[in-house]
């Protein structure tokens, strides 16, 4: 099967800023921007609400968001930055945590539901449409409790040694992606705990 390449010119990460969600489950997505940071160089400045940078991969360039509101305004600066390059919904693809996933499982994504996610739900609203694409990055549901305060603790700590790990796979499965392979990539989920010690 030919390579395709996705249509994909901005790259979202959704997370709370602040030092004390660092390592939060809801920041799973500026876990995987610092990977790509140290994999990359990437220039920044600040506009948007955010901070904006730019990628190379390959001959294609894309654009990088890191929106500075809270998770559930992650729309208002994602639009904004949407206006002003004259971007589609499917031209952008969102690095987020996913409750639907267990740790350890990633998946990509075009559309689909939202799964009560409030930083997705603020990006429909404020672009008028679901149709971007996902980095969806397993975080599990809690056995118990509340779900609010699950995605805002902290990762376990038999969880925290394996996210450096986990976010370095998670970013060479985004690259592949992104530089053609999308027919064995896209809507597939992929355990990248795979060969880990448990």
């Amino acid at each position: 099967m030919s390579s395709v390449k996705t249509d994909i010119r901005m790259l979202v990460f959704a997370g709370n800023p602040g030092q004390q969600y660092r390592e939060t489950r809801h920041n799973a997505g500026w876990l995987c921007l610092e990977e790509l940071e140290r994999r990359h160089s990437v220039s920044w400045s600040d506009k948007f609400n955010s901070r904006l940078g730019t990628l190379r991969l390959g001959s294609r360039q894309y654009r990088l968001l890191q929106p500075q509101t809270f998770m559930n305004k992650t729309g208002e600066a994602v639009r904004r930055a949407a206006d002003f390059f004259q971007l589609s919904p499917q031209e952008i693809l969102v690095v987020h945590d996913e409750l639907e996933l267990p740790f350890g499982t990633v998946q990509i994504r075009k559309g689909g539901g939202l799964g009560g996610h409030n930083g997705l739900r603020s990006l429909k609203q404020h672009l008028g449409s679901d149709a971007f694409y996902r980095f969806r990055f397993g975080i599990s549901r809690p056995a118990r409790g509340d779900v609010s305060s699950w995605v805002l603790s902290r990762f376990s700590v038999e969880e925290m040694p394996l996210m450096e790990i986990l976010t370095d796979r998670s970013i060479k499965v985004l690259e592949e992606m992104l530089q053609g392979n999308q027919n064995t990539l896209i809507n597939k989920k992929l355990n990248i705990l795979e060969g880990l010690p448990l």
